[in-house]
């Protein structure tokens, strides 16, 4: 077995892999693996299947990327959406990765260049849908190339029991036939026991190591508010959450298309997305959100499996959904990073008619009756005064021991039980007084004493029951049929026109059997101190619970230099650094590299890419607030060198991350850049980023194995005349006749001659 400081079995002579922790930190910067990754990565390592149910969060993705990073081969994700594929590959690129994707987005030309590069055995991941793998010829290219392992993501798209099912993932079945001697793995956020055991059958996983992690999120905090007027009660919680991203989910196009008119009107940066947009709309929609151009977007559940992005703060279901495993997928898509997060449900019962009308749609029996199982479940989720958390992991299975979870409303004390019990006889009284064939709004009018025509007519302002509630709110009352509805006691008809009448458990109650309680809404949750201005120190940002403190004043600077270098680099946000980085760097305030390299999430790559300019920013923002800083780099006989004059932009450092300096020493020896990558098990992409590092701190870097003197002359010039910031403009300008490695090699070296570099 692949123990933490074993080997991987290699061939003779071959020089020994080092732990799988170093590679963890050295490739994304992690300290150490969280629950069950370790042992999923191992299995795949040994050649064996694998099916794990871990959580949005939970680190799925690392599970495939570090084993493809090691094992010799492609290793080709499966992934269900195309719109996701290009956050998945350029992530992978910004951990040092040759990835790709194949789908029917690209061009014949963009396609050709990834099977050239499959061919050549030049990719250590490949992104396909399920789609493509049914297009005839491609599973045959596949198997003439050395693939070492598939990874299904989404895994529950191919059970009929999930929320998701996707008839193309059938095909899947077919995989371990098609590539006997290559490990399987299967990955999914949501999956309850019986779509856990459709999934093992359905793909004939082969002996597979099966994980269940834990469904728990410690990071979410779950509340359940009444809903009394959505569009308000969506502004305020935003408001709250002024400059951070979050996602608000309705049911129907129409309440997306006002939700996010509403808000814009209202100076909230939001978009929308729906199926009802064209595909050029929906794709620049999600592209601004993704960059952090728009801070909300509201869209329906047409927004889903598509979403990568890390730093999302808060998740609002202003509509009840459909499902609790829906439920969960979509709160889940809040906090991938491991910062906290809010999840808030508006919950009304006025709902359910058009969730019933959704399932009224469906046109198999058997789906139907499952459908509305779901359903209920949900209202209960809602309407139940119990622990939110436990409630979600009794749902799949998991016992949840703790009394207080201390991360939701029940627990918080911003909802409380009140007894109700004769409230609720009142209102059950008018309903069996009525005959039992009146609807919601009816039963409230009698309780109330409405002077209505209908009311007149049925003589119903006669019954004993009418107006011995008119001294309360008709919200209230309303509120009242929403937890009698949701508790069972009191049930809908499934007719155009919903009649109530009493279950049961509600005549138990009316006849004083029973007692009945409701949740009530209390106070806000309440928010964090965050410190402001010069120097503060904040718990975190709003609605940031449980997080070390760090810098606020500073966290939000390098988020403005994040932005800054996502524009120029052509990616979104999150994947230059996560939320949780930044907070870290605001933390600890590295002001070197080796410093730097033991922030949360800064692995080689990324220390190498984009280090250097945050330690910067950080130490201008040091010096500016009256903050020593003293500057370190490693000199040439291993001491340390200190610099205390802070220019206006921070002197560059000398001296490298231990990766940087053992790829400059094995370059010094005289081993190319690709010997020096395989030496190392490193890709060359991360190696041309220890190079660039190397040469502006004023090392000594010969770049001619990879440039050549006339291709360093040509980009002279580019960058001369176009500037040294944005090197997609540079390869662009140059239609491709140079690469991004030769234009950052060369870019470093026009830095490193610049007057104070160095």
């Amino acid at each position: 077995m692949f123990d933490e400081m074993d080997n991987l079995p290699l061939e003779p002579l071959e020089p020994a892999p080092p732990p799988l922790t170093d590679v963890l930190h050295r490739l994304f910067g992690f300290e150490a693996f969280r629950p069950n990754q370790k042992g999923i990565v191992r299995a795949i390592l040994g050649g064996q299947d694998v099916f794990a149910v871990m959580p949005t969060g939970g680190g799925k993705s690392l599970c495939y990327i570090l084993p493809a990073h090691l094992m010799q081969g492609v290793c080709v994700v499966v992934s269900p959406l195309i719109s996701l594929m290009k956050d998945q590959v350029d992530s992978a690129r910004s951990f040092g990765l040759r990835a790709a994707y194949w789908n029917s987005s690209q061009t014949s030309a963009e396609r050709r260049n990834v099977a050239l590069a499959l061919e050549h055995g030049e990719l250590d991941l490949l992104y396909v849908s399920p789609e493509r793998l049914g297009v005839e010829g491609f599973i045959e290219r596949l198997q003439s190339v050395r693939v070492c392992l598939i990874a299904v993501d989404e895994a529950h798209c191919i059970s009929e029991w999930g929320h998701d099912f996707r008839p193309d993932y059938l095909q899947l079945s077919s995989l371990v036939d098609q590539f006997p001697n290559v490990p399987v793995a299967a990955f999914t956020a949501t999956a309850t026991l019986r779509v856990q055991e459709d999934i093992l059958q359905r793909l004939r996983l082969r002996g597979p190591h099966v994980v269940r992690a834990s469904f728990d999120r410690p990071n979410l905090f779950y509340q359940v508010e009444p809903k009394t007027d959505d569009f308000q009660q969506i502004l305020a919680f935003v408001r709250e959450r002024a400059d951070q991203a979050g996602i608000v989910y309705r049911s129907t196009r129409k309440s997306v298309d006002e939700t996010a008119e509403f808000l814009c009107h209202r100076g909230v940066k939001a978009l929308g997305y729906h199926a009802g947009m064209d595909a050029a709309t929906r794709q620049a929609n999600q592209e601004a959100f993704n960059r952090d151009e728009v801070d909300v977007m509201v869209a329906t559940i047409a927004f889903g499996m598509g979403i990568d992005k890390s730093n999302v703060r808060f998740v609002v279901h202003a509509d009840l959904p459909r499902n609790i495993e829906g439920y969960y997928q979509e709160t889940g898509r809040s906090g991938r990073d491991g910062a906290a997060a809010h999840c808030l449900l508006l919950l009304g019962m006025g709902d359910v008619p058009t969730q019933r009308f959704f399932i009224s749609q469906m046109t198999d029996e058997r789906e139907r009756a499952l459908a509305s199982e779901k359903l209920s479940q949900m209202i209960g989720f809602g309407q139940v005064y119990r622990c939110r958390r436990s409630q979600l992991l009794a749902y799949f299975g998991e016992r949840y021991d703790k009394d207080n979870c201390g991360a939701c409303d029940v627990c918080g004390g911003q909802a409380v039980a009140v007894d109700a019990t004769v409230d609720a006889q009142k209102l059950m009284s008018a309903i069996v007084r009525t005959g039992e064939r009146f609807g919601i709004n009816h039963v409230i009018e009698v309780v109330t004493g409405a002077q209505t025509e209908r009311i007149r007519q049925y003589g119903h302002d006669q019954l004993k029951t009418y107006g011995v509630g008119k001294d309360k709110s008709r919200p209230h009352w309303r509120q009242v049929v929403e937890n009698l509805l949701g508790q069972g006691m009191v049930a809908q008809s499934d007719s155009q026109y919903p009649t109530l009448g009493l279950t049961d458990k509600g005549r138990d109650v009316l006849f004083g059997r029973a007692t009945f309680s409701m949740h009530k809404a209390m106070q806000k949750p309440a928010r964090p101190a965050a410190g402001g201005g010069p120097g503060g120190v904040a718990a975190g940002r709003a609605g940031r619970t449980g997080s070390e403190p760090f810098d606020l004043a500073l966290f939000e600077r390098l988020r403005v230099l994040r932005r800054r270098v996502a524009q120029r680099e052509n990616l979104p946000p999150f994947i230059v650094f996560s939320d949780r980085t930044l907070e870290d760097m605001a933390r600890r305030t590295p002001t070197t590299l080796a410093e730097m390299s033991h922030v949360h999430g800064v692995g080689d790559t990324k220390l190498a890419l984009y280090g250097q300019e945050f330690m910067e920013e950080i130490s201008i923002w040091l010096s500016a607030n009256g903050r020593p800083v003293v500057f370190r780099g490693n000199n040439h006989n291993g001491g340390d060198s200190q610099y205390d004059d802070v220019a206006p932009r921070a002197r560059r450092l000398r001296g490298a991350s231990g990766a940087a300096q053992r790829t400059g020493q094995l370059l010094a020896e005289g081993l190319s850049p690709s010997e020096a990558a395989r030496h190392q098990g490193l890709t060359e992409t991360t190696v041309v980023a220890h190079m660039e590092t190397l040469i502006l701190q004023g090392n000594a870097v010969d770049i001619r194995p990879l440039v050549s003197a006339d291709d360093q002359a040509d980009l002279e010039r580019l960058f001369t005349e176009h500037g040294l910031v944005n090197l997609t403009r540079i390869i662009q300008t140059s239609q491709d006749r140079h690469t991004y490695s030769q234009a950052r090699l060369v870019r470093a070296v026009m830095q490193a001659r610049q007057p104070g570099a160095g």
